[in-house]
Parts: C-alpha cells; sequence; structure tokens
C-alpha cells in the first residue's frame, strides 16, 4: 500500500471520528438546545458514509474466505498453546469481523477452551463475571515468527466480560461508541505489534494489563512470550484477536491474510490444539 492511501485511509478515520463526537455531542444538546432533532443524523450519515467507503475502497474483486492453504496467505506459527476455539474467523468470511477498519479484514479470535474447564456462558446472569473466570485471561502469547517489536502497550484496565444480554446493550450502544472516539488505540486495547519483515506485521490486541514482556525495538524468536491474554478494549471477554497487516499503524493497514502452520485457518466455532513453537535460545 502507498505511503498516499495509507494517508487517505487514516484521514478518512479520523473524519469519521469527528462525525461521530459531532454526533454525540448534537444529540446531548438537543435535550436543551432549541433545534431540529433531524439536524443530528447529518453528521450521523456522515459516519457510515466514510466507514462504507473505507471497508469499499480496500476490498479486493477476488477477496473472500481464507483457506489453510491459500498461496496468498502469510504462514507463521500459531500465537498460543492449548485447546482453544475460533471465532470470527476469515476461514468463513471476509472482513471476518464485519468491517476493514483498523487493518482487521482477515482478524481472527480464538478463545481458550481446555479440556475439563468450562467456558462460562452467555445469558440473563450474572450481569457480567470477572476475566479470572475464563480459561483464556492469563494464557501465554507467543511470537509467531523472529520480528522486532515495533508497538507495545499494556497500562489499560482488564474490565469485566460483557457475557449477557443487558452487559452486551450496554457494550453495544454506550461503550463500542465511546471507544470509537478514542481510536485504533481504545479499541484493541493493550497491545503489542511484530514486524515480520517484507511489510507484513502482526498485532495481538486485548492483552492483559502490565503482562508485556517486551518493549519496542526489542528483537523476538519465534514461541517466544511476549505477554499474556487479557480483556482490555473493546472486548466482550478474555480471548486472543490476532491479525496480520501491511502497515505497523491499525489506523493505515489493510488486513493480510494468514495460515497457522500445522494448523491452517480454523472456521468458527471448530477447536484446535496449538502444541506450540519452543523459543530458540538468545544468539541462536
Amino acid at each position: 500500500m502507498t505511503s498516499r492511501s495509507q494517508t487517505l485511509r487514516k484521514i478518512s478515520g479520523h473524519a469519521a471520528r469527528v462525525c461521530l463526537l459531532v454526533y454525540v455531542v448534537m444529540v446531548v444538546a438537543s435535550f436543551v438546545a432549541d433545534f431540529p432533532y433531524w439536524w443530528t443524523w447529518i453528521p450521523l450519515g456522515l459516519w457510515v458514509l466514510i466507514g462504507f467507503g473505507v471497508n469499499r475502497r480496500t476490498a479486493r474483486a477476488d477477496e473472500g474466505p481464507v483457506s489453510g492453504s491459500a498461496a496468498e496467505a502469510v504462514e507463521i506459527a500459531v500465537p498460543v498453546t492449548g485447546r482453544w476455539k475460533a471465532l470470527n474467523s476469515p476461514a468463513d468470511k471476509v472482513p471476518s469481523h464485519g468491517t476493514r477498519a483498523y487493518g482487521q479484514a482477515y482478524a481472527i479470535d480464538i478463545a481458550a477452551e481446555p479440556d475439563g474447564v468450562a467456558r462460562p456462558g452467555f445469558g440473563w446472569w450474572p450481569l457480567a463475571r470477572r476475566s479470572e473466570a475464563f480459561p483464556a485471561f492469563g494464557a501465554e502469547l507467543l511470537a509467531v515468527a523472529d520480528a522486532t517489536v515495533v508497538r507495545a502497550e499494556d497500562g489499560q484496565r482488564d474490565h469485566l466480560s460483557r457475557t449477557s444480554w443487558l452487559a452486551l446493550l450496554y457494550f453495544l450502544v454506550v461503550e463500542a461508541i465511546v471507544r470509537s472516539l478514542g481510536g485504533a488505540r481504545r479499541v484493541i486495547g493493550n497491545h503489542v505489534i511484530l514486524d515480520l519483515g517484507e511489510g507484513t506485521y502482526a498485532l495481538y490486541a486485548h492483552v492483559q494489563r502490565g503482562s508485556l514482556t517486551v518493549r519496542p525495538g526489542d528483537r523476538v524468536r519465534t514461541g517466544q512470550t511476549l505477554g499474556r491474554c487479557g480483556n482490555s478494549g473493546n472486548s466482550t471477554e478474555p480471548h486472543v484477536h490476532f491479525q496480520l497487516m501491511d502497515a505497523a499503524d491499525p489506523d493505515s493497514a489493510n488486513g493480510t491474510p494468514f495460515t497457522w502452520r500445522g494448523i491452517g485457518v480454523p472456521r468458527n466455532g471448530e477447536t484446535f490444539e496449538a502444541a506450540g513453537t519452543p523459543a530458540a535460545a538468545p544468539g541462536a
């Protein structure tokens, strides 16, 4: 992607957030100011149109679900060990999360489901659960290739789960909008980004607060522990959000398809067992 395209995408993202902020301010102001309520639909409509334009502009004519053997997919190691379930997988649809914003066209979410350990379900009660109730919380995140750390942040808090209907409503109507106003940093939460070389970058989102063991500029080896899975940012429960992209800045990046060595790209609801790759000794 050219520098001009990256700049345009970043400007579009900022413009969309400004439109959303204006909409929120106008809605609040409508309770005390006398102006036609339909005026509020102008910035909201512009927000939707800009978002649609960003998604449309980066779409490829041949874009579709990614198989484990896709020729264009970058083969990398698995970022976790143990038994996990795939959610929002690019093996089922692209963009996997319904948007190409923040370079997540080919992103995948995975939740830990180890044998003999129940993962809390979704329902009416309790309204929320602590992060420690989920087996993914605290799981090690591993480097998927030899790489250089370009971004690392773990100062945001891990919040309660949003795994009840009322909590999910709050998440969609209030929390997701507020986080969108904060840009990529607030949406992906604590995170680490690796430069894999040849214009490919790996992003791990929703990292546990204070768990990162690396900092920008560090060189890491395949299988090395980077940090731990958390529940920061725009997350309903502790899980790993992983993606490849073509730039270090999620605000301007396009997604890049991947395939995990020995596993491929698991489909939605598919469980897989990851053995992990032993980290090489320093200097090896």
